[in-house]
């Protein structure tokens, strides 16, 4: 059922790992449904958290190239669908009504990086890397922007997101997107620890405050999320885009021509 990652129960502890190692675990459309199929899957089940890692050494890299590809060749249609699922994936993370925990056990960038840091708990390990690099490829980091801004404030979103600048595991907490910098060989164990001391508290509690807190913010996420759908979907058909995307994937520097 699982053929992009792995889903698996251990006493009320659900952990889904990406498993595309040899991708680097990249985003691809089979891996955002399969994503969301396993915590419909972890909803209904006894389970009380879930983790989220990955396998190998990269947590997920991001969009898959070959994605990217066909991007180029998609109808305005086609885009706002694709954008529209993305914006589901994320969103459905965020306001997961279970304890989610990111174990970030390497690079998170770009979708990755959204991935690992809208769970309830991020921890990460030192090696971690984490960037919304889509300005660098004349992309729009629009659907992460709505939650990167509610969670570090606009003027640290700016810089993130207007450099694409690539920042380490240490910053990333230091800014708040991460909870903890773990070693390597104490990432599961320490995972292991926080989901027990989660376990300890009432159900109900952590049910109904995970609710309370989605609640409060729904609304403005929502209607801010249909603008960034929107805006995902319409610079796809700017002439950046698609040199940003061509020099990508030729592995060459772009030349931009600005807006037409």
């Amino acid at each position: 059922m699982y053929t992009t990652l792995k889903l698996t129960t251990t006493n009320d502890i659900a952990t889904i790992t990406l498993d595309r190692a040899e991708k680097r675990n990249a985003i691809s459309t089979a891996m955002i449904e399969k994503l969301l199929a396993a915590l419909d899957a972890v909803e209904k089940s006894p389970a009380r958290i879930a983790v989220i890692t990955g396998n190998g050494n990269a947590f997920c890299s991001g969009m898959d190239l070959e994605l990217l590809a066909a991007i180029a060749q998609q109808s305005p249609e086609q885009n706002l669908a694709d954008s529209r699922r993305m914006a589901g994936m994320f969103r459905r993370i965020w306001s997961f009504p279970k304890i989610l925990i990111a174990a970030v056990n390497g690079a998170a960038i770009a979708g990755g990086t959204g991935i690992a840091t809208m769970c309830d708990f991020t921890l990460a390990v030192p090696e971690a890397k984490f960037g919304y690099t889509e300005v660098k490829i004349g992309f729009l980091p629009a659907i992460v922007s709505v939650f990167l801004t509610r969670q570090i404030g606009e003027k640290q979103a700016r810089d993130l997101l207007l450099t694409g600048r690539i920042f380490d595991a240490a910053e990333a907490k230091a800014l708040g997107l991460v909870n903890e910098v773990v070693p390597a060989d104490q990432l599961s164990a320490r995972t292991q620890r926080l989901a027990e001391t989660l376990l300890a508290a009432s159900p109900t509690s952590l049910t109904r405050t995970k609710k309370l807190l989605v609640a409060a913010a729904a609304a403005q996420v929502d209607a801010e999320l249909e603008r960034a759908i929107a805006e995902n979907a319409r610079i796809r058909a700017t002439a950046d885009f698609r040199e940003g995307l061509a020099s990508f994937l030729e592995k060459r520097k772009p030349v931009w021509r600005g807006e037409e």
